[in-house]
């Protein structure tokens, strides 16, 4: 722990923390962060947006609620 600062338990995390800092500790500046040639600015919301948003078929879909079913003791 460096001061009061919990480390990130995550890259994106890390990279969330590394852009807060970078701004001067402004979450409003970072969402801002005209930086976009930086190789974490995609990841400064501590999300990835480069990741593509997964599309599931019907039954992709009511097979996940039979396994989450199964887990709960449903």
């Amino acid at each position: 722990m460096i001061g009061n600062k919990k480390p990130p338990d995550s890259p994106l995390r890390a990279i969330k923390q590394y852009c807060l800092d970078c701004s001067g500790d402004s979450a409003n500046e970072r969402t801002q962060c005209p930086s976009k040639e930086c190789p974490l600015w995609s990841f400064r919301q501590g999300k990835n947006t480069l990741r593509k948003k997964r599309v599931l078929t019907e039954e992709q879909k009511i097979k996940q609620v039979l396994r989450l079913k199964v887990a709960r003791g449903e």
